[in-house]
């Protein structure tokens, strides 16, 4: 038992040196790293709405066959993050991240040479397995880095390079996809390029000091930690709290649990309203953000405009993306994560209504800034508070999970869109996208906790103390019991 109290001890002592680090040019290299994935994942599965009119065009696709083609992205992105997250508690988050970027690579590559709709179909299902699963593990994996004050704002920088990824796909659909009949398939080959990140990660990323732990591999914990306090400058040294100053509360340092365990602890009783919540948010935004984002450019052909003109404005509500992360990056640490979720939801349904009834050219434009520009705030604030929500020992699980069933609106959406466009017109696209907004807010309005300025463990001890109230101890997946 003494051993068991030293260890717990050196435990929380390691978790302080975390919490008390700075914000230095450590944190700024795992954006850049964590953000360039962000980024290619994004262009990657953006791409597949700018190739839509030309490969419908080459094989003479249907209206259904043009969208089960769209929605290969969110079958592979579905078991994509679903493995990632169960994975990325069990085995680490390092490895699925880099294994996540090989796999999305190679697939890419493969699909450019697609000789069929079909060949292209189950090859970027492969590719957006990977993208599933490097979209997944990122946040939460580097969120574990950063102390209380500032990870609001980092995780929402973070995300908020999908929003590159995106306007580069843009750009790629505008100036290279209707330039040549092979336009298609010279986006894929670029979309491959970030295999060579491997070689940068490889030498550069380290592994979670708190996933360590929860492993019960402390020694490595500690490891890491110093190595990272070496990297800090001498300025960024200095700024260094005393760590008896720094809390942590002792009941977060739980070892890690099995597969089946992580699942079963997200939906234990004093989780079950954590995990409703974020499943109902994730599939609303993600029905909405993909339905909108895929159909985009063929919805503008079908108003009329040329495929050239589509993607030009396109390129413009694309561009939307980056304020739209980024505000909500700065304004989630002052209004809370919850709160800003809600906010944007609802003005990103108050815009849909708003692109429903739009019909000129310079109405759409307007009306799709606004929607895109309010649920990709929402996106900066989602990969923030989910895996804040979820104790260190199956983080990645609940947010892999809750992230893979969010893609089952994103699945669907493509599909609903293709099956109904005929009979609903323009304007109910963008009536289903408002109610769905709106329903995700009320979800995260209900149920939804505060989470800023407080230490992971912080909130799982919120969690735990929630739980006693009603009865049920928070899980332990470690534990038999």
């Amino acid at each position: 038992m003494a051993d068991e109290v030293a260890l717990a001890e050196a435990d929380l002592s390691t978790l302080r040196r975390m919490e008390r680090l700075p914000f230095a040019r450590f944190h700024w290299r795992l954006l850049w790293m964590g953000g360039l994935g962000y980024t290619f994942d994004a262009m990657d599965g953006a791409m597949i709405a700018f190739i839509l009119p030309a490969v419908s065009s080459l094989w003479g696709l249907t209206n259904q066959q043009t969208g089960v083609l769209a929605s290969s992205a969110m079958i592979g992105y579905l078991f994509g993050a679903f493995l990632a997250g169960t994975l990325g508690d069990l085995i680490g988050r390092r490895a699925v991240m880099m294994h996540a970027l090989a796999i999305y690579s190679l697939a890419t590559l493969v699909a450019a040479f697609a000789p069929s709709w079909q060949f292209l179909f189950w090859w970027r299902v492969i590719a957006s397995f990977g993208t599933g699963a490097e979209s997944a593990i990122i946040a939460p994996f580097l969120a574990e880095f950063v102390q209380r004050k500032h990870r609001g704002r980092f995780v929402g920088s973070l995300s908020g390079f999908f929003s590159f990824g995106f306007v580069f796909a843009a750009l790629l659909g505008y100036f290279v996809v209707p330039r040549s009949p092979d336009g298609w398939r010279v986006v894929q080959i670029v979309s491959a390029l970030p295999i060579l990140m491997l070689l940068w990660w490889r030498r550069s990323l380290p592994e979670s000091p708190r996933w360590l732990i929860q492993r019960g591999r402390s020694a490595e914990a500690t490891a890491e930690v110093e190595r990272i306090e070496a990297r800090l400058t001498q300025d960024e040294r200095s700024r260094l709290a005393r760590l008896d100053n720094v809390e942590v509360p002792r009941a977060a340092v739980t070892q890690g649990g099995t597969f089946a365990k992580n699942l079963a602890a997200l939906w234990s009783a004093p989780m079950a309203r954590t995990t409703l919540m974020l499943w109902v948010l994730w599939i609303a935004i993600t029905f909405s953000y993909y339905g909108f984002f895929t159909w985009i450019p063929t919805l503008l052909v079908k108003q009329g405009m040329t495929i050239t003109k589509s993607f030009g404005y396109s390129i413009v509500i694309y561009l939307a993306q980056i304020p739209g992360y980024y505000s909500a990056a700065f304004v989630s640490e002052k209004l809370d994560r919850k709160w800003t979720i809600v906010a944007y939801m609802l003005l990103g349904g108050m815009s849909a209504y708003l692109m429903s009834n739009a019909r000129s050219d310079v109405a759409i434009t307007l009306a799709g800034f606004s929607l895109s520009f309010f649920m990709n705030g929402t996106y900066a604030g989602i990969y923030a508070y989910t895996p804040e929500l979820y104790p260190t020992s199956f983080r990645t699980t609940g947010m892999g999970v809750a992230s893979a069933f969010g893609r089952i609106g994103g699945l669907s959406a493509p599909i609903v869109i293709g099956h109904t466009f005929s009979r609903i017109g323009f304007g109910g696209v963008f009536v289903i996208t408002t109610i769905a907004l709106v329903a995700g807010a009320l979800a995260v309005a209900l149920l939804g906790i505060g989470t800023a300025g407080k230490s992971l463990e912080q909130i799982t001890r919120e969690l735990e103390a929630t739980a006693g109230r009603r009865g049920a101890p928070l899980p332990s997946p470690g534990s038999s019991g």
